[in-house]
């Protein structure tokens, strides 16, 4: 019966493209949020029709929804793709994109400083090499104290980003409102105390752990938050520059441009560097 019931057509179905290590090598990970391939190496498949529909989805873009489903049809071993470490997106979405469109992605470029465009191609395997080749340290050590951090998932960057986007666009519909001085002053500041909470409970959640020299660790999310909110500016600002280093670390490197000699005569300068921004109506277009 399940021999009748089977699709003919099943042995056509899409397989892997290739196989990569990912960045945090299947670290920081909730339990059954990742099945971990013995080599350590996980599968990648190309994007079908719908994956590709999906990324054409305003409100699934905006709250990352389209992501996540396109992470875990296209590499079936993350389970959850909420759950994905930050340190990891950009590998998983290159390595995705190498999978559907190739090995290498095309540029449109304006010149600096002039009216000139240019179209350069990149290699995307370089760029997914480059992130695959360190080790994020999940340790500081600021005189007594020792700090064990972890990078934030999809669903925490996720969510900051959007309070993030939120808090800013009110500002903007703030400032272009015809509206006493005075009100205007109080809406900012409360707009600006709540972007600070944002920041300090991005970096609280980013540490599990704290030791002060032989006491015992402390844990609990709300001791470690009040900690933050109550310690020395020092302190918070040590986390925060070790967290920045290791962003820094997992970030796409920009792509540097040697212009040609028309570009210079047009006033562009010798070289100059391009962001790589991933984002998903652009990089899977």
């Amino acid at each position: 019966m399940d021999q009748a019931m089977s699709n003919p057509l099943s042995k056509h179905f899409r397989q892997p493209k290739l196989f990569i290590r990912l960045p945090s090598g299947g670290q920081y990970y909730k339990e059954g949020a990742i099945e971990m391939p013995v080599n350590g190496e996980f599968p990648v498949m190309a994007m079908t029709a719908k994956d590709e529909l999906m990324f054409k989805t305003p409100d699934a873009l905006l709250n990352g929804q389209s992501t996540v489903n396109v992470i875990q049809s296209c590499i079936p071993n993350i389970k959850d793709g909420w759950g994905v470490p930050s340190i990891d997106i950009d590998a998983i979405l290159i390595a995705i994109r190498i999978a559907t469109y190739g090995e290498t992605m095309d540029l449109e470029v304006q010149i600096p400083n002039t009216e000139l465009e240019r179209s350069f191609t990149i290699d995307l395997r370089i760029l997914l090499d480059q992130l695959v080749e360190h080790e994020y340290d999940n340790v500081i050590e600021y005189g007594p104290y020792k700090f064990e951090i972890h990078p934030s998932n999809y669903q925490e960057f996720t969510a900051t980003a959007m309070k993030t986007f939120e808090e800013q666009r009110l500002f903007r519909t703030i400032n272009d409102q015809e509206m006493d001085d005075n009100e205007k002053l109080k809406l900012f500041t409360q707009s600006f105390d709540r972007l600070t909470d944002i920041n300090i409970n991005q970096i609280a959640r980013g540490v599990v752990a704290v030791q002060y020299e032989n006491e015992p660790t402390v844990s609990t999310p709300a001791h470690i938050l009040e900690f933050f909110e109550n310690s020395d500016k020092d302190i918070f600002k040590a986390v925060i520059d070790h967290l920045d280093k290791q962003k820094k670390k997992f970030a796409v490197k920009p792509f540097t441009v040697t212009t040609t000699e028309e570009d210079r005569e047009a006033g562009g300068p010798e070289t100059f560097q391009v962001p790589i921004t991933f984002d998903q109506t652009n990089f899977f277009a």
